[in-house]
């Protein structure tokens, strides 16, 4: 029984070794050394205006290659080609081996990169490929803060705050005279007779009603794992509805109309807008053109 297992295990290894030797020898080397790319590498994430390594996966420079780097996207464009660096890279970056260091990250360097190895062989030249994306974390910048100067008691109000910079996507604070604002108004005594909701991911604060203890100067702030700015301060005052003010304004309309009616009632009665009036003297002046022509009729007869 022993020799029998020893025989199957013997032939085995034989058929493996046979499959092995039908592998083209760019497997074996992607094998060997690592250098297959992962289905979804993990990225590599710098802050901005700091420094990155974009590292390609191949050992040291013992043989004779060609190295290229690309970066992807609608179209290719070279940062490697020729033994030299392409574009602003020349300037704020190095190579250490096959890797770039770039000294000086900006967000439009983030993106997918690929770097190509061309290494000769026996059968010729065999191309390995490394993929490498880049993420550039921003800090946010100053956000755009709407607050209205004025509203009315009773009504919904909504503050909006925006910010499109910050990579990743910041979360946003309210602050009301220089005070965090909760996300629960009740655990505060500055808002625990007002009515809110806050969205950190949109940036809105949401009076439902709005009341008179609302008015203060409200400012927000958008924060991301990079840093935080904050919008400058723009007061909200919350007033009642001036029902003595609208009063006053129909009573005035009032007026108006009451004045307009009279006017035109006393234009009737003088007549100004009377057809007979009108006719009386469309008549009185085609009498008037009549007698001329007959004065000239009796002239003309008289001088005959």
């Amino acid at each position: 029984m022993a020799p029998l297992f020893h025989l199957q295990i013997l032939q085995l290894k034989t058929s493996i070794s046979l499959v092995l030797s039908l592998l083209p020898p760019s497997y074996l080397y992607h094998k060997a050394y690592g250098f297959a790319a992962p289905k979804d590498p993990q990225p590599i994430t710098a802050i901005e205006y700091e420094e990155a390594i974009l590292s390609c996966k191949y050992p040291k420079k013992t043989l004779p290659s060609r190295l290229e780097w690309k970066k992807l996207g609608r179209s290719v464009s070279f940062v490697y080609y020729q033994q030299a660096l392409q574009g602003d890279f020349k300037d704020r970056a190095e190579m250490i081996d096959f890797s770039i260091r770039i000294k000086n990250v900006t967000r439009n360097d983030a993106g997918q990169y690929r770097c190509e190895v061309s290494v000769p062989s026996e059968q010729g030249q065999h191309l390995r490929e490394d993929m490498v994306t880049l993420e550039v974390l921003v800090a946010p910048a100053v956000p755009s803060c709407e607050v209205p100067n004025s509203a009315l008691n009773g009504r919904v109000v909504e503050l909006r705050c925006q910010e499109k910079e910050g990579n990743p996507s910041p979360e946003y604070t309210w602050f009301k005279n220089g005070i965090r604002l909760l996300e629960n108004p009740k655990f505060s005594l500055q808002t625990i007779n007002s009515s809110y909701t806050i969205n950190r991911t949109s940036g809105t604060l949401q009076f439902n009603p709005v009341s008179k203890s609302d008015s203060g100067e409200y400012s927000c702030e958008a924060r991301n794992s990079v840093g935080y700015r904050r919008c400058p301060g723009k007061r909200m005052q919350v007033d009642d509805l001036n029902i003595g003010g609208i009063v006053a304004a129909l009573v005035v309309v009032v007026l108006v109309i009451s004045v307009c009616g009279l006017g035109v009632c006393y234009a009737q009665r003088k007549g100004y807008f009377s057809k007979e009036t009108s006719f009386q003297k469309n008549n009185y002046t085609l009498k008037a053109t009549t007698m001329s022509e007959n004065d000239f009729k009796h002239t003309k007869s008289f001088i005959i």
